[in-house]
């Protein structure tokens, strides 16, 4: 299923601040993704209702099972993209800036030939 850049900017936060912390909750995601809270807000209603989060009473998120095949993903396209940038010279921060863009814009063989390229160069 193909979702919105946005959605998976949320699932990777979230993931990535469940690294860090033990209870992700919508306050960590403004912090981490400096979004408005109202925004934040909407778009963990949307996710929660397209099944890719859960939210308790007390407003701790977890990604269900497909939120977090989407966000595992993202994020290692993310981690993979900005380390091959790096080991091209580019300055790291450059190369996490691309690898946000381009992330979410690789299709799934190409980025699995890159994938091989970069295991071979590195």
């Amino acid at each position: 299923m193909k979702i919105q850049e946005s959605a998976e900017n949320y699932l990777e936060a979230i993931l990535m601040i469940k690294e860090h912390k033990e209870i992700v909750r919508s306050i960590d995601i403004v912090r981490v993704l400096n979004f408005s809270k109202p925004s934040v807000s909407v778009a963990m209603k949307n996710l929660k209702e397209a099944g890719f989060v859960t939210m308790d009473e007390t407003g701790r998120i977890e990604l269900t099972a497909e939120g977090e095949k989407i966000a595992t993903k993202i994020y290692e396209r993310h981690v993979k993209v900005s380390d091959w940038l790096t080991s091209l010279g580019v300055p790291r921060d450059i190369a996490e800036a691309d690898a946000c863009r381009m992330e979410h814009v690789i299709s799934e063989e190409t980025f699995e030939a890159f994938k091989k390229l970069a295991e071979n160069s590195l």
